[in-house]
């Protein structure tokens, strides 16, 4: 027995100290507007390099980089829909009992803008307030799929911030202009592959303040029903996005505010409210 001990405690120190756990590996993805030219490319620290295609369908480096400071982000998507959950974490809709299937709307794939970008506030608007999520994009096509395959079917994840004018959902038949006016719907700065999405820290700060915060395994219905419910009736297709929900209270920005979406280890979004010019 001590002879087999020794052999074993020999072999161990040979062996070396347990290697740690591996790391997520992340890749953060960038769509961006450099000398008229749009493409998509790697960011990585205060470079992006470039790549040539569509990255949902196999894009390849060129070769070239670019600067972070010297181009226009873009939204980090292929949108021909934008869906989203509505009143999707408890800590949401107070004592009002969670629905028994997911609520969810339509924004216009024109109110998508990028990190940086400015959100208009329209003149004959009154309160519009933000609302910090994590939103999904979705890499491969899907119809009916279940919750199981979810995670097989979605491209990555990115902070957006599902704009809201108050007045205009209570009052109109449907949250048309509401939710989907143009510039109510910023994401960015990356999609990001890699995340574990159901384990994900969601801060909202107005003017620099936090106001919101929560993490996504406190929402409701989970990414992955979520996105098996809507493929039940939509078809979704790569480089659609999907909105999840937004956590807490919210309330009104004014022209002149900033507000940031910021996923832990993802990235945080950033744009200023400008008021409309006519």
């Amino acid at each position: 027995m001590r002879l087999f001990c020794l052999l074993v405690c020999s072999l161990a120190i040979l062996a070396g100290p347990t290697a740690p756990a591996a790391a997520q590996t992340l890749t953060h993805y960038v769509k961006y507007e450099s000398a008229g030219r749009v493409t998509w490319g790697v960011l990585e620290g205060e470079t992006i390099r470039e790549l040539q295609g569509n990255v949902f369908e196999g894009a390849k480096p060129t070769g070239r980089t670019a600067k972070l400071a010297e181009v226009r982000l873009l939204p980090p998507a292929e949108a021909k829909k934008v869906i989203a959950a509505g009143l999707n974490y408890r800590s949401h809709i107070g004592e009002q009992a969670p629905a028994k299937y997911v609520g969810l709307f339509a924004k216009m794939p024109t109110s998508l803008v990028g990190h940086t970008a400015d959100i208009v506030y329209p003149a004959d608007a009154a309160n519009v307030h933000y609302e910090a999520e994590v939103c999904v994009v979705m890499g491969k096509r899907a119809k009916n799929i279940a919750e199981a395959a979810v995670k097989d079917h979605i491209f990555g994840v990115a902070p957006c911030n599902d704009v809201s004018e108050r007045g205009w959902q209570k009052a109109d038949l449907q949250w048309f202009r509401a939710k989907g006016s143009d510039t109510f719907g910023p994401i960015g700065p990356a999609v990001v592959r890699g995340a574990d999405y159901n384990n994900l820290t969601l801060i909202g700060r107005h003017n620099g303040k936090v106001v919101q915060e929560s993490t996504t395994n406190l929402l409701i219905f989970s990414i992955d029903a979520i996105v098996s419910y809507v493929s039940r009736y939509v078809t979704l297709e790569p480089g659609d996005v999907i909105f999840t929900g937004t956590p807490g209270t919210t309330q009104a920005m004014k022209p002149g505010d900033t507000f940031e979406v910021e996923i832990k280890g993802i990235g945080t979004l950033r744009n200023t409210v400008v008021a409309e010019r006519r």
